[in-house]
């Protein structure tokens, strides 16, 4: 099978999401991220493997569509829910450091 190539604007793509989409594809395919002037190419070349075979071209692109699409939503996520983990956490840690000082055991410096 050959290479397959998959373009991205660069304005309107994070390189960051495509490489973790690059990642999460590594078992069925090989990719190749290039920058040519404003675009981003990943070039997708397919493994030998059983489900990469059954898969084709088509199907392979659509798979690291959809992988970018959920990394996209991830980061998303991430974004708009940063404050209230960081909240979560901070509490969490502060209930561990006040048991730590509770329990009579002697305080980090």
């Amino acid at each position: 099978m050959t290479e397959i190539i998959v373009e991205f604007d660069c304005s309107a793509q994070g390189i960051g999401v495509l490489r973790e989409a690059a990642y999460r594809i590594i078992g069925d395919a090989s990719c190749q991220i290039e920058t040519k002037g404003e675009r981003y190419l990943c070039r997708l070349t397919p493994k030998k493997r059983p489900r990469s075979d059954a898969m084709g071209g088509v199907a392979l692109r659509e798979h690291f569509l959809d992988l970018v699409t959920d990394e996209n939503l991830r980061e998303k996520i991430a974004a708009e829910t940063s404050g209230v983990r960081n909240l979560i956490l901070a509490l969490a840690f502060g209930a561990l450091a006040g048991k730590h000082e509770g329990a009579g055991l002697p305080s980090s410096p």
